[in-house]
């Protein structure tokens, strides 16, 4: 959901060259929810599920950390102003996903040591 709100506040700012990274966050979060509701992860087995979202949380955190800090600093017109705020929520949000994800994650590793 913030993915969506900080791409459609990019959308509206003068910073339009930043809308590209929450559109493909926005995008790979319905991916990984389909994935999980079609149960793709027990029928591609090859794949590590846990460590891809993993991977994709971490570098949302970093990306939207990044983006967000430059869209506040650079740009002065409200809409980038809130994407940037939203943004910084989304850095909040993704890095307790990946925290809560690197138990999971640990865990399949163990197994593969097994």
């Amino acid at each position: 959901g913030l993915s969506f709100i900080t791409f459609v506040c990019y959308v509206a700012s003068s910073a339009p060259a930043f809308l590209v990274a929450p559109l493909l966050e926005f995008l790979l979060a319905i991916f990984f929810l389909f994935a999980d509701a079609k149960q793709l992860n027990d029928k591609w087995q090859g794949l590590c599920w846990p460590m891809m979202d993993f991977l994709r949380c971490v570098t949302a955190a970093l990306i939207y950390f990044i983006i967000s800090i430059t869209a506040v600093t650079k740009y002065s017109d409200g809409a980038s102003k809130a994407a940037g705020v939203f943004g910084f929520f989304a850095t909040i949000v993704f890095a307790i996903g990946f925290y809560l994800i690197f138990n999971e994650v640990a865990t399949f590793l163990k197994q593969g040591d097994s």
